[in-house]
């Protein structure tokens, strides 16, 4: 569906050096820090910006090929853009008809009844939330193939982000050729939704892992001095110095519980996978 190439973009005081890939059928996450190059590669992938080096391809195609028809095949939601304050909901379902063939202006209208989005009212009047809801179900109501999705649940509640998240699992139920590629600095979001995870770091990708394998297979290894100068130290990823010792990261978990019962070995969830991949020291 994407395959993103080498793909170099450089700021002077920031550089981006980017390859990912996302399957037909696939949800894939790019999670990372503010300003580590996130919006800076979707907006490399929708033609925004220029950028030096690399290859973008979707949909088979370099993405500066794409046809009309083949945009229509993408919905996009832009955590920095918006539409204008002064249009309402009824305005945009007029607006997205016009544009994509297969917008559906009578599911668009039943989705924001159903998210409580008003349709008469301007957007320069609606909360954070009731904007970021309504980009979404922008994107969502053309039929598209594809969905290039930055910080979509931005600004909303809990309740509100698991209904957004659901939207998603129910467009991709829908269709297994459908793909999204999405970001989040909430990664509970991403754990529960994403088929495999990027993390990107200062503008490069430092890890690639399945959702899954990361939830199981990767474990962080809580040991004192005596314990880190014994210790194998052939699969850890990173480390790093605490009060009590040391804290590592380790994709080979069972290894550690097989090896040394006496060890505590933590299950890592993918906020202290990022903690350590970015703030933890190689060996």
């Amino acid at each position: 569906m994407l395959t993103i190439t080498d793909l170099k973009k450089d700021y002077g005081s920031f550089r981006l050096n980017c390859s990912l890939h996302v399957e037909p059928g696939a949800i894939t996450g790019l999670i990372g820090q503010n300003g580590a190059g996130k919006t800076t590669t979707f907006k490399a992938v929708l033609g925004l910006i220029s950028y030096g080096e690399g290859s973008i391809q979707i949909f088979g195609k370099n993405h500066t090929a794409l046809t009309a028809r083949d945009r229509e095949k993408l919905g996009v939601v832009l955590s920095d853009t918006g539409y204008s304050e002064y249009l309402t909901a009824q305005d945009l379902a007029s607006i997205q008809k016009a544009f994509y063939k297969e917008f559906s202006s009578r599911e668009f209208l039943k989705k924001c009844k159903e998210f409580q989005i008003p349709l008469d009212k301007k957007i320069q009047d609606f909360s954070t939330g009731m904007k970021a809801k309504l980009k979404v179900l922008c994107a969502l109501s053309h039929n598209a193939k594809f969905l290039i999705l930055d910080e979509p649940t931005v600004g909303l509640d809990v309740i509100a982000r698991d209904e957004i998240l659901q939207l998603f699992r129910s467009y991709m139920e829908e269709d297994d050729q459908r793909s999204i590629l999405i970001s989040s600095h909430i990664s509970s979001d991403l754990e529960g939704l994403c088929d495999d995870l990027y993390m990107i770091h200062d503008g490069a990708i430092i890890l690639h892992e399945d959702t899954d394998t990361l939830l199981d297979s990767y474990g962080l290894l809580k040991v004192q001095p005596a314990q880190f100068d014994r210790l194998d130290k052939r699969y850890l990823l990173r480390y790093k110095k605490e009060t009590y010792g040391y804290s590592c990261l380790t994709d080979q978990k069972q290894f550690y519980l097989e090896n040394y019962p006496n060890l505590a070995v933590e299950k890592g969830n993918i906020d202290e996978v990022i903690t350590m991949m970015i703030k933890g020291d190689v060996l």
